[in-house]
């Protein structure tokens, strides 16, 4: 089942639930549940697979940050593939409430969940990520923003992988000069694309 997204419309508004599935690691295989908000959108498990196979040498003892979290699916299929720590930080009350039922299902105490506005939250204390996840909201042009706060305020650790997800038509993304694209690809009408700070190959 394809993992879903988060967006502010209509926060808490929910209707039938689907599942998100674990691809590898010490979950694999695991079905959890997910809530089925109003204007979430899903990413394919082709598309996650093809993100943790350019991860695969960089998850295991990375302290990780799913910023917009949705169902969780990256965030938990890191964790899976036994990341530090992650954090994930989702707006809507029912999808951020899931994801810490999951997380107790899983038996998992190295995720923390935040529900909170990505924007704000990324205003308040920071520590640095060595891997970022960011699949916001389409067509709310939070990307500029989010990634300029990212690196402004300290939350990259000097080589931090940084995923991205977008729509096609988003077009000249002004991005932090510092980050350099390692991976770019297409699915239909989403872009996705891998990024690490200061040019560091992977």
């Amino acid at each position: 089942m394809p993992r879903v997204k988060s967006s502010s419309k209509r926060p808490g508004t929910q209707g039938k639930s689907g599942f998100v599935r674990i691809i590898s690691g010490q979950w694999r295989g695991r079905k959890l549940p997910v809530q089925d908000v109003e204007g979430l959108r899903p990413t394919t498990d082709r598309v996650k697979e093809t993100i943790f196979n350019w991860l695969a040498p960089h998850v295991r003892g990375s302290r990780c940050l799913d910023l917009f979290a949705g169902s969780g699916g990256l965030g938990l299929e890191a964790l899976s593939r036994y990341a530090e720590q992650v954090t994930l930080v989702e707006m809507d009350r029912g999808a951020a409430e899931q994801i810490k039922k999951n997380l107790l299902t899983l038996g998992s105490s190295q995720g923390q969940v935040i529900q909170a506005d990505a924007v704000s939250w990324l205003q308040g204390p920071t520590t640095p990520f060595d891997l970022v996840f960011l699949d916001p909201p389409f067509r709310r042009e939070l990307l500029p923003q989010v990634c300029d706060l990212l690196e402004a305020r300290g939350w990259l650790a000097p080589d931090a992988l940084i995923y991205l997800e977008r729509e096609k038509e988003m077009q000249d993304l002004p991005l932090p000069g510092t980050w350099q694209c390692l991976k770019d690809k297409q699915a239909g009408q989403v872009c996705y694309q891998l990024y690490q700070r200061e040019g560091n190959q992977v």
